[in-house]
């Protein structure tokens, strides 16, 4: 699905949004559903209904119409915090190689096949410094993140431009209350973060993968590298492209592997 990213409601005026964020284009592979953002309740009412149809095609009105307010409701959160894009990743786990396949069938998602998942969402964010030089704003960025001992952040070369990346593990203790088997456990997440500057305009493009499926963190980290892989900021053709053009910027993007097997 090519994603044409722009701000779910008109920036507030102010000196630092006085300007909206140029467009920006990227493509997510299959498995991936579109959380229903929208400037108004309505509109998020509207695209919830469309949305839990495509993820839960063999449902029916028992299972859309619950699940289109939960989903309007977390549209609305994410519309909030000034997320541009929102989507859920729902991935079936290959028997033989263990590799994540779209988790869909005819447009949903098959959950007897052992199904995986992850959050994903870009927001664009106004940039203060250096927002004609993509370089020195993504240096800032990294000088940023690098402060913080919990954050494990990398320059990256992406095609569309320099960026940096931001890799959290984080481990939460569950109470037994709210576990399956009425033990207390540890559950551990993980967050891929990238930032890129814009080219265009003073502004920061961030994209966020978040999982608990961190059994399957080497094949999220391919999901994000993708991901990352069509990010423009000039309307694409889209078209097939050796492997070989990307040699550079997926040799960048092993930072995101490494840094979770610290």
């Amino acid at each position: 699905m090519t994603v044409p990213a722009a701000p779910a409601d008109p920036p507030a005026p102010g000196p630092a949004n006085a300007l909206e964020p140029p467009p920006i284009w990227f493509v997510t592979p299959d498995g991936f559903y579109a959380l229903p953002l929208a400037g108004t309740a309505e509109g998020r009412a509207e695209r919830a209904q469309e949305f839990v149809r495509g993820l839960y095609s063999g449902g029916d009105e028992s299972i859309w119409e619950p699940a289109a307010e939960y989903y309007a409701a977390i549209a609305e959160t994410m519309a909030g915090t000034g997320a541009s894009y929102a989507g859920m990743g729902l991935f079936s786990i290959a028997e033989e190689d263990g590799a994540l396949e779209g988790a869909t069938t005819e447009g949903g998602h098959e959950p007897s096949l052992g199904v995986v998942q992850c959050a994903f969402t870009l927001a664009v964010v106004p940039t203060e410094r250096h927002p004609n030089d993509p370089g020195k704003a993504a240096g800032r960025i990294l000088e940023a993140l690098s402060g913080d001992q919990y954050n494990d952040a990398r320059p990256l070369d992406l095609p569309c431009g320099p960026a940096v990346s931001c890799v959290t593990l984080t481990e939460y203790q569950l109470n037994p209350e709210i576990t399956a088997t009425g033990e207390a456990t540890k559950l551990l997440t993980g967050q891929i973060q990238v930032h890129i500057p814009f080219p265009t305009g003073p502004f920061t493009a961030v994209f966020t993968l978040h999982t608990a499926s961190t059994d399957y963190w080497a094949e999220f980290c391919d999901v994000m590298t993708t991901i990352l892989q069509t990010v423009c900021f000039e309307e694409p053709e889209i078209e097939f492209v050796d492997e070989d053009e990307h040699e550079t910027s997926g040799a960048g993007m092993n930072a995101i592997q490494e840094a979770a097997q610290r």
